[in-house]
């Protein structure tokens, strides 16, 4: 007989929730639930509850939201759940007297193939930075972010027209399946520990968080290097760039959220920051080639496509700001 695990499963957004859906609807008990505080969010300042407590709602578990992960009155409320484990899958930092207390520890996933993309952001750098392969990994919490032991790892193929959000959807099903097999090895007692290679950082890729500035597209890089980075930061954050409006006098912020890469090559002779108008697209200039753009957002304007924006504006009104 299959052995039933404990479990207070910690996590906030839609990602964690497919993998808290998994493990819920496993043999194992969901014995409770740790999630970040209701907040208020949008124009109107609503308080929203995190994707996680909704479903924890739904489904009539016990839900914790401290302030202070450190606070002793939540800390022994935890303690007292009895738990065999925790699990934590996109939360915030937990201090040691949180994740020690599991007699089996505490378990992270992470959206990368640990040790490389540590950090807050791995889907968006992995895109970014190009890469063909990505995955997730399970492995203990210890005292440095991301750096702990190892249990498995599961990898998957990042297509060429993959976005940010499309590995994100990927991989939180990809996630649950990790979290399953872990578990399993958890019950069986065959669990591997994984030392990572802590020495060697400047071998590894790096997955810090993402600030606006960040997200500003260089127009004067080579196509692969703009074509990544709208994919790697779409849909949210999102790369931005600044057009002229050259009848209102005005600069204007555009996210771009889909792109394509053309072979169209940029005239020497032509101005470098003048758009063109396709049936397909705006052609925006990069280094050598067309970025072809689709879909994007105009400052204080809906998210539209090519055509929509081109049914109310001129092209060549707007000149692309270097």
């Amino acid at each position: 007989m299959t052995r039933k695990l404990r479990i207070v499963f910690m996590g906030t957004p839609t990602f964690a929730v497919t993998v808290l859906d998994r493990i819920f609807n496993s043999e194992h008990q969901v014995v409770g639930i740790v999630t970040a505080p209701d907040r208020p969010s949008g124009r109107g300042q609503q308080i929203r509850k995190s994707d996680v407590k909704i479903y924890a709602e739904e489904k009539e578990l016990s839900i914790f939201q401290p302030l202070n992960l450190k606070d002793d009155l939540f800390i022994n409320k935890v303690k007292d759940l009895n738990a065999d484990v925790f699990i934590v899958v996109a939360f915030r930092m937990l201090p040691a007297v949180v994740w020690k207390i599991p007699p089996m520890g505490t378990i992270n996933l992470h959206a990368s193939l640990l040790p490389d993309y540590r950090g807050a952001a791995p889907i968006n750098w992995a895109i970014m930075n190009g890469e063909k392969t990505t995955g997730v990994t399970t492995f203990y919490i210890n005292e440095v972010i991301d750096t702990g032991d190892i249990i498995k790892r599961k990898s998957t193929e990042i297509h060429s027209e993959m976005t940010a959000g499309d590995l994100h959807d990927h991989l939180m099903f990809i996630g649950g399946d990790l979290i399953s097999e872990t578990l399993k090895e958890l019950v069986d007692g065959k669990t591997n520990r994984e030392n990572q290679i802590l020495d060697e950082p400047s071998t590894l890729n790096a997955a810090p968080k993402i600030f606006k500035n960040d997200c500003q597209l260089n127009w004067s890089e080579p196509i692969d290097i703009v074509y990544n980075k709208i994919r790697g930061l779409s849909p949210y954050p999102g790369a931005w760039c600044i057009l002229k409006n050259l009848v209102k006098n005005k600069n204007v912020s555009f996210k771009i959220y889909h792109s394509k890469k053309t072979d169209l090559p940029v005239s020497k002779d032509s101005s470098s920051n003048q758009l063109i108008e396709t049936e397909n697209g705006i052609l925006f200039p990069c280094s050598e080639f067309y970025l072809l753009v689709i879909d994007f957002q105009m400052e204080g304007k809906r998210r539209m496509n090519h055509k929509d924006f081109l049914a109310g504006n001129s092209i060549e009104d707007f000149v692309l700001i270097l």
